[in-house]
């Protein structure tokens, strides 16, 4: 059975990619319509639309989960319940795939619940008190996005269709905005933009491959496709609010994974700014880079893990400072991480270098404010200083590991360096198949060299860093409560839990006073003043209406 969903999906994934590419070069697309259920004029369609961007995200998306599946066959080999975990990750990967293939509002939520509901079970999967605590505080910051997109839905129901392709023409209108604010509020609380975050890192709660399929090509990668397949409905509006979110979530997140030592979630967190880049620069309106940077993103981001997992189920534990000298038991793998973390900072020639240098560039060239570009280039330096940081707890840091069996296992050694090959080649094959046309950037040497200058700046900061941390551990004291500022996401889980302390507690005040003072001023003080039903009932059974209204036109008849 596992080998044969194992040959499934990769066949499946290279048949895909390369269909995606023939619908590339020939501009097609298809939509298919199912019609579920029909009322008289009602219909509820599940609509399927195949064009080159699905198509090529999907093949991804299978390719990386043939890959996880290879991976978790040696990672979970004693867990008892490993058929559960198998159809568990199908049913994930599933519910990505109807929520890609999807333009319609109706079938998209569906995968877009089905998402949310996997996840909860994943996350869970480990059962203990962290994971429970976990898994909850997930599902409910999805359910926000949910919420908005039934919200968007009943809106709709005015418009007589559940398709966006239907009112491209009307994307000025009010209501047609209103709806839009909607699926931004949706994708920005599935993509943890501030201030829905806090869920990524608490995600890592999750299995290790189930990690790396989350944070390379489906949960939280959702909320950035949804707005590249509705970005034609955007205003500048609500391109400025994308713009200013994704800027400050890249910058918190890359501060805040140079404070932690969690390894995965220093990659949650690396996640989490590459999410921010890639909704700022959609507010720049290149579509397509961002598409490109979303695939590229995978690719590193699920060998991260895949490394990072190996690390941690061989050590049996995730702080980095307890992994010094890993490289001389683990070289391969090492290595191998070494080659992701280079891709994430943007190394040249890797496939990391293609989209973000390109994207680094273009925000370069447009016209925005200084601060905006300062805190863009101090986000991407903070990119290679974390980076950096772990390479140095890998290989310069004290040997901490003494009793220690450590193997480099078959299954995950293939999974990883085919994984590994695309990472390295994958960047430069696309970039020629996706961008027809290349993109034309003028600049100053000066200019060209700061991407290059902040690399270097950036390992100089990080190894500084590094040896105060070593050195001079009672000076960082001093500065415990701004060190604990940063590693507590800025205080935004204190100001959300406050929040719901405030609701609750109006939640209370209400329900008192409607068993209470509602109760007592309306049904009960009704029925205990029951003499006056009675007159009324009497006054209704003896027709003392009709005399009373006969008396009123007498009188009325003498006065005239």
């Amino acid at each position: 059975m596992f080998l044969v969903m194992f040959f499934l999906l990769m066949m499946v994934s290279l048949i895909l990619m390369f269909i995606s590419l023939g619908f590339l070069i020939f501009e097609k697309v298809i939509i298919i319509e199912f019609i579920l259920f029909k009322l008289n004029s009602s219909m509820i369609i599940y609509m399927i639309m195949l064009d080159w961007v699905s198509l090529l995200f999907v093949s991804f998306i299978l390719f990386i989960s043939f890959l996880v599946i290879l991976y978790s066959k040696e990672y979970i080999k004693m867990e008892l319940n490993l058929i559960r975990f198998f159809y568990l990750m199908m049913m994930f990967i599933l519910s990505m795939i109807m929520f890609i293939m999807s333009p319609n509002l109706i079938s998209l939520l569906l995968g877009w619940d089905l998402l949310g509901l996997v996840s909860y079970c994943l996350v869970v999967y480990y059962q203990n008190m962290k994971s429970f605590n976990s898994s909850m505080i997930t599902i409910l910051f999805n359910r926000i996005g949910d919420i908005s997109l039934i919200m968007m839905i009943s809106w709709m129901i005015n418009y007589g269709s559940w398709s966006m392709m239907m009112f491209m023409e009307k994307i000025y209108e009010e209501n047609i905005q209103i709806m839009m604010s909607l699926l931004l509020l949706s994708s920005f609380s599935k993509s943890a933009q501030i201030p829905f975050s806090y869920w990524l890192p608490m995600a890592m709660a999750a299995p290790t491959p189930v990690s790396s399929l989350v944070h390379s090509s489906t949960l939280v990668t959702a909320g950035v496709y949804l707005l590249i397949r509705f970005s034609g409905c955007f205003n500048e509006k609500m391109f400025m609010i994308m713009f200013i979110i994704g800027l400050n979530t890249m910058f918190m997140s890359s501060l805040m994974a140079n404070f932690e030592y969690d390894l995965k979630k220093i990659i949650a967190l690396s996640t989490l700014s590459q999410l921010g880049v890639m909704i700022s620069i959609m507010a720049m309106k290149m579509y397509n880079l961002v598409f490109f940077h979303l695939l590229m993103h995978g690719l590193f981001k699920a060998l991260m893990f895949l490394c990072a997992g190996k690390i941690i189920h061989l050590l049996s534990y995730q702080d980095i400072r307890y992994m010094g000298g890993v490289v001389k038991f683990l070289p391969f793998t090492s290595s191998i991480f070494m080659i992701s973390n280079l891709s994430l900072s943007g190394l040249p020639f890797l496939s990391g270098f293609y989209s973000k240098d390109l994207m680094l560039e273009f925000m370069s060239m447009n016209y925005l404010n200084m601060i905006s570009y300062i805190v863009y280039y101090m986000s991407s330096m903070m990119t290679v200083m974390y980076s950096f940081r772990l390479f140095l707890f890998f290989f310069l840091q004290e040997k901490f590991l003494v009793l220690v069996k450590v193997q480099e296992n078959f299954l995950m050694v293939v999974s990883m360096m085919l994984m590994v090959l695309m990472v390295i080649m994958g960047g430069s094959v696309f970039m020629w198949i996706i961008f027809k046309t290349p993109y034309f950037i003028c600049f100053s040497k000066f200019m060209k060299m700061n991407i290059y200058i902040l690399i270097m700046m950036g390992l100089l900061i990080s190894y500084e860093y590094w040896n105060i941390q070593l050195n001079y551990k009672l000076k960082i004291m001093k500065i415990y409560k701004l060190v604990m500022f940063i590693m507590k996401m800025f205080y935004m889980p204190v100001l959300l839990l406050s929040f719901n302390k405030i609701l609750f507690k109006m939640g209370l005040l209400f329900l008192k006073m409607d068993m209470e003072w509602l109760e007592y001023m309306g049904s009960q003080m009704i029925y205990s003043k029951n003499y006056l039903l009675k007159f009324l009932q009497i006054y209704y059974l003896y027709n003392y209406k009709e005399f009373f209204m006969l008396s009123l036109m007498v009188m009325v008849l003498l006065f005239i």
